[in-house]
């Protein structure tokens, strides 16, 4: 760190210290209400969310050719498998934005062209069936329907986008890791490195399978025996590791899951605690921001609603499935269906925490170029919507 940089944190530190009235309600439940927000955030998707995807990215650097993620994934593959593929994966990861991030890092680290991998990023947690399925249930099919296109349509514009933006460094990238690859000798068959990725997949979509709204129904029946799948693919993944891997690979599969933490977890921990310093948990006014001003300003249809809802959503962390409950109590408090369809599109797939790591992937031009285009598309079809359901 350069000796200004030092110099502005000491500064900053102490005007903070000397200044921000902490024995203000306000700012004392703000503060508390980071910490529940971190406390809530550890219990609830490290274990069982994080933890499995952080294990699968150290997979994906470790034991996926790299030729096969550039062949596939790469600046030069055929666009309509990459973006295909990347577009619907949502669909079996039932992740949130801050889950999805070790797995965006491992296959654009591994060679994936940033576009395919914007669109993994995006859709992984917008495209979740389950909560297109319950906003369609609890929100109303329109909202529903709107959802799931809206989000298929976003992962592929917006990564086509960021893809036409950097196309020269993106080849440049390309070029650079085959000319770094050098091929090795696989010591596993293709169908015993599937049913090895396969099981960690199944771990964490079943280890993080949420409970439905109703206690009925095929989402409800998985809920219940969840522990038991689960734990069938633990066992299913530990005969793989003893029998078709030997003790150097297992140990560096684990250092790359330790290297992917250590690169995400701080960012993703800081990035909690200041969102629930400054929104507060969901359905809790405990944050700094009171909600009264955010609800007052996202009904009706204007440009103004549409991006509020849009910039909130950003920012604001969103558990899986928890959005659909947030935006029923607003849309009862008055906001308007196009800010609802923005914040759905905005919120689910982004958030203060992801927006740091991706940062850190991606360095800061990038990530605020993507923030922009979610943003910026979901305040636009937000008005679209708005329109047209009136």
């Amino acid at each position: 760190m350069k000796e200004w940089k030092k110099f502005a944190l000491i500064v900053g530190v102490f005007l903070a210290a000397y200044c921000i009235p902490f024995s203000h309600p306000r700012v004392s439940s703000a503060i508390l209400e980071a910490f529940y927000m971190l406390q809530e955030y550890a219990r609830e998707h490290v274990l069982f969310c994080l933890v499995p995807a952080l294990f699968i990215a150290g997979a994906i650097s470790n034991f996926i050719s790299q030729a096969a993620v550039i062949k596939y994934f790469g600046g030069q593959a055929k666009k309509w498998v990459s973006y295909a593929v990347a577009s619907v994966s949502g669909t079996i990861l039932a992740v949130c934005s801050c889950t999805v991030l070790p797995l965006f890092a491992g296959i654009y680290k591994r060679g994936a062209g940033i576009g395919p991998a914007i669109a993994f990023l995006y859709s992984g947690p917008a495209i979740n069936i389950l909560a297109i399925i319950l906003t369609a249930r609890v929100l109303g099919w329109e909202l529903g329907i709107a959802r799931a296109i809206g989000a298929v349509l976003f992962s592929i514009i917006i990564g086509l986008i960021m893809a036409a933006i950097y196309r020269k460094e993106d080849e440049a990238r390309t070029k650079s890791s085959m000319a770094q690859f050098v091929e090795e000798a696989e010591g596993r068959s293709p169908l015993q490195n599937i049913i090895y990725f396969a099981s960690l997949v199944f771990i964490l979509i079943f280890a993080a399978w949420g409970k439905p709204a109703q206690d009925v129904g095929f989402f409800m029946a998985v809920y219940r025996v969840k522990w038991y799948l689960t734990a069938f693919f633990l066992i299913v993944l530990g005969y793989t590791l003893v029998t078709w891997f030997n003790r150097d690979e297992r140990i560096s599969w684990v250092e790359a899951t330790w290297s992917f933490a250590k690169q995400i977890l701080p960012l993703l921990f800081g990035g909690v605690l200041v969102a629930g310093f400054l929104m507060g948990r969901p359905n809790i006014d405990a944050g700094i921001i009171p909600s009264k001003y955010i609800s007052a300003v996202v009904g009706g249809n204007s440009l103004l609603a549409n991006l509020v809802a849009s910039v909130v959503g950003a920012f604001m962390y969103f558990a899986t499935l928890t959005e659909v409950p947030i935006l029923q109590g607003l849309l009862g408090s008055g906001m308007g269906k196009g800010p609802a369809l923005a914040l759905l599109l905005a919120g689910p797939a982004l958030s203060l925490p992801s927006m740091l790591v991706i940062r850190s992937v991606l360095g800061t031009k990038k990530t605020i170029v993507y923030v922009s285009l979610v943003i910026i598309f979901a305040t636009i079809t937000g008005m679209i919507f708005g329109f047209i359901v009136g």
